[in-house]
This record gives C-alpha cells, structure tokens and sequence, in this order.
C-alpha cells in the first residue's frame, strides 16, 4: 500500500487527539445491531448504531455510506442541510473507509426503497491506520486470503457464511449428542504418551517439570479411560496435532470430534452415524442432497457397506489376503508399479491403509461403510470374533474423504498390550507411525473395561464438504503457514480485477 495513506491517517489521528478527542474509544452504548434496526419500522428514532465504515459516497450537500457489523450491512445519510456542523465536519475530515464509528438518529427510506439512517449525532470509535483493500473481492490468492483471514471476513460474504456454517455443524453436533445422553468432557493436550493413532506426534518440553511431552495425537485412550470410570457416554471436540505431511484434505493442527458409548458394538455405532449425519445435512442445508463441484451426493437412502478388501483387489489388482507379512505386500505393490512413499519403512497393517488411500478411496463419492478392515491397520480395534484377521471397523466415506471411522473397542487388556508390542516393535524398526506402549492405558484397562464402542470426525472435512470448499484450510480461521518478511507486510497484495466492496 501507499505510504502516505497511512501518514495521512496518522496525521488525522494526530490532529483528533490535539482538539481532545480520543479516537480509540473505551465503550459505546448500542441499542440495536445493525441486523435488529434493519427489521425496525422506518421512522423509529433513538437508536445507537455502531459498525466499520465500509462504503462513503457524497453527492454535494448529501452523504451515504454503509455500516457494517458482525451481523449485517445498513445505510446511514448525512445532509449538510439538517445535520449538525460539527457532525458533518467530523465525518467529512477525519473518518475514513474501515473506521469503526458510532451513530445516532431516526430511520427513514431512501427514494429507492432503501432503509436508512438519518445521522444526527456520531463518533468516532477506532481510526483504522491502514486502509481497506479496494479490490479483494474476487481474489484469486488463496494463501493471502488465509494469511489475511481477518480481511477476508471482512470483505467476503462467501468466507463469511462458510465460517457461520462451521459454528452452526458444531451446535448441531453438540446438541445431538447431548439430547442422546452424551456427556461433553476435555482430556490433556500435552501427554507424556502420544496414543490413540497411528501418527507422528509432535514432541515439547515442559521446562517446570523438566520433562518432554508429545502434544495430543487423539484423545482416544483418555476417553475410553472415562469409560473405566464409570461413564456411559462421552464426547470431545479435540484439537489434535500430527506432525505429517499437509494437503488439501490433511491438515497437522485440526479439530477431532470422538465419542464413545459403553455396550454398543460397530453396528450400533454404525446405525447411530446414518441417523446423526442425516440430521446434520439436513439442519445445514435443508436437504438430504448436497451439490458438490456440479455433482450431487445423496445423504437418502441406503449407504452401501464396501468390504476393504475387495475394494483393494478391485482397485489394484493386489489381494491383501494373499500375502501375510509386510515383505509379500511390499512385494506386490512394487510389482504393480503402485507408488507409495516410505514404503520400506511400513508394516503390514500401515502397507494396505496407505494401498487403499492410493489406490481406491478417491472412487469413492456417495456416502458409504468401508468394512471388513484388516486389524493390523488399527491397534485399539476389537478382532472380529468369526475372522480375527478383520477389525469390527467401519468408516464412513465421502466424496473421497473419511468423514468418521468407527469401531467396537478392543477391551481385553491381554490383547491390547500384545498390539502394543508389535507397534513398538514396527516402530523401533523405522515406522514412526507406529503406536508407543501406553503401560497407565493399560493399567486402566486391568480395572475392567465394559463393551464400548467409538467414532471419530474430522470437522474440517465435514465442514469443507457442506462448504464446498476443496482445501481444509478454507475452513479453518487461521490455518499455520510460513511467515512473511516483514517487509511484505506494507505491499499492496490485494489488488484484483475486482470491483470494491
């Protein structure tokens, strides 16, 4: 931006505080929203609106500019004829576009319709020292739309309603699950075990107690620790951490939702997420069939349930069930030209997860239950009593996406220090997605454990398709990027081929 935009308005700052008048005001008294005056009849007098100038347009004697506030946009007029001197003058020489100011006086509607403020009295609440972008609408830049969020609220609608569908999928989850008897509960972010998925965990230091913590992976075990204690229900949004790889469907901070519910199975799990899914749908778009890229995925009817493997088999022409250990997989895959990186460094059970995801799972575009998983690819699964080698698992796939994965929880404290082992030992031998030990896990387990069974939902994945927004950062206020030189932050990077707002 101009230098000299901003000395002019350092200029008029200096030039308010010299006449007394404080520009960072400490409160105002508002009596109406901008939404709630725009429902009032016209001719209603006494109200105190406040709001960030976004728009000034002067027609000699007579000035219209547009207020806008967390809740909407409203229209207020100044005449040099009826409004007073001091007024007119404090507007005209020291507000500017992105101001946040105060107005009082009576509504009226415009020649054309237009529902407005007749601005008697006004002040000024907070001199913006920067001005607004002229041209962001439009703006093809996704990186600086994230970087800029603030601006991006700001001056897009669009961004706007995405991140007011965000709020209203987390009420209507919460409201789910507490009207079905679940209970809202938080567990650690910093723990000395990272455990509940097969990630790489981000690792800190806590310099008062002089010991290194892992931050939160899951909050699986923790959850599941709650059931021990005598918790039928439970359920977290759970910020997690995984210090993986970044695309367009991963991001390494994001927001888990997991519940639990002792005595379910798979199935019970299973038709549990149809029901809660639908009515999420339902409540944020008002129908059962969302449009996705000109496509329409239909929440309705039957979801098909998909057996893993023959899904792979299918897709790549590799049967899992033929080869028993990581080196046969391995095999197989390398002879079918199949890419997967850090291949060698995989088990058995991470080898057919990332096969499925490379090979199969982008296929998948109407709702449906991936089951029949091989246990090896989840520790904490309980084994299916007729076919040990499968996990009772499922996860519910969408437009390519895992929304929710599922399962009966394994609850035998034998087996599960077993699986344990074999994490430790995949880890040791260069999987550093690989389960740690987890012995206070454990011994929770030895108390008893009654049946349970689990879910877990990425929120940015959910919120990105009722958004249709193809990249998790779009929904995500403030998503970690790389940052800037200083010196970039007073270039004019938000100019466009757009008109201003």
């Amino acid at each position: 931006m101009p230098q000299d935009e901003r000395e002019v308005r350092r200029s008029k700052l200096e030039s308010l505080r010299a006449a007394g008048v404080e520009p960072f005001r400490e409160r105002y008294e508002r009596t109406h929203t901008l939404a709630e005056a725009s429902a009032l009849p016209e001719e209603t007098k006494g109200l105190r609106l406040c709001g960030r100038l976004m728009s000034v347009r002067t027609f000699g004697k007579l000035t219209f500019a547009h207020l806008q506030d967390g809740t909407g946009r409203l229209q207020i007029a100044l005449d040099k004829k009826s409004t007073p001197e001091a007024v007119w003058t404090l507007f005209h020489d020291a507000v500017d576009r992105g101001d946040w100011i105060g107005a009082a006086g009576e509504l009226f509607r415009t020649r054309r319709g237009e529902l407005t403020l007749r601005v008697g009295e006004l002040e000024l609440l907070s001199k913006a020292l920067r001005p607004l972008p002229e041209k962001w609408h439009g703006l093809k830049d996704a990186e600086l739309r994230q970087r800029r969020r603030y601006l991006d609220l700001l001056m897009s609608e669009e961004t706007r309603k995405r991140f007011d569908v965000r709020c209203k999928v987390l009420r209507t989850l919460r409201a789910y699950l507490d009207d079905h008897g679940f209970v809202e509960v938080d567990t650690p972010v910093l723990q000395t075990v990272p455990s509940g998925a097969a990630a790489r965990p981000f690792i800190t230091h806590h310099n008062a107690l002089d010991l290194d913590v892992y931050l939160r992976i899951a909050p699986e075990t923790w959850l599941k620790r709650l059931i021990v204690g005598g918790y039928d229900r439970v359920y977290e949004f759970a910020r997690c951490f995984r210090n993986e790889g970044m695309d367009p469907s991963h991001l390494q901070d994001f927001t888990m939702l997991e519940y639990y519910s002792a005595f379910w199975n798979w199935e019970d799990n299973l038709r549990f997420t149809e029901r809660l899914m639908r009515h999420l749908v339902q409540e944020i778009s008002g129908s059962q069939v969302l449009e996705w890229r000109g496509q329409k995925i239909d929440f309705g009817g039957e979801w098909p349930r998909i057996d893993l493997g023959v899904l792979v088999r299918e897709k790549s022409g590799i049967d899992i069930d033929a080869h028993a250990d990581a080196d046969s997989l391995r095999g197989a895959i390398a002879g079918k030209g199949i890419g997967i990186e850090k291949m060698d460094q995989m088990g058995r059970g991470n080898l057919i997860d990332a096969l499925y995801k490379v090979c199969a799972r982008q296929d998948l575009v109407q709702p449906c239950f991936v089951t029949r998983i091989p246990a090896e690819t989840l520790p904490l699964a309980r084994r299916n009593d007729a076919d040990p080698g499968r996990a009772d698992c499922f996860v519910l796939v969408v437009n390519g996406w895992e929304l929710v994965k599922a399962y009966s929880e394994l609850i035998d404290p034998i087996d599960q220090r077993e699986r344990f082992a074999e994490q430790e030992r995949l880890r040791t031998g260069g999987d550093q997605e690989a389960m740690f030990l987890d012995e206070d896990y454990l011994e929770a387990m030895e108390y008893g454990m009654p049946p349970v069974s689990g879910w877990g939902m990425g929120i940015e994945r959910v919120v990105s398709l009722l958004t249709g927004a193809d990249n998790l950062r779009d929904v995500v206020f403030f998503p970690l990027l790389r940052p800037l030189d200083p010196g970039a932050l007073d270039e004019d990077e938000t100019a466009t081929d757009e008109a201003p707002c």
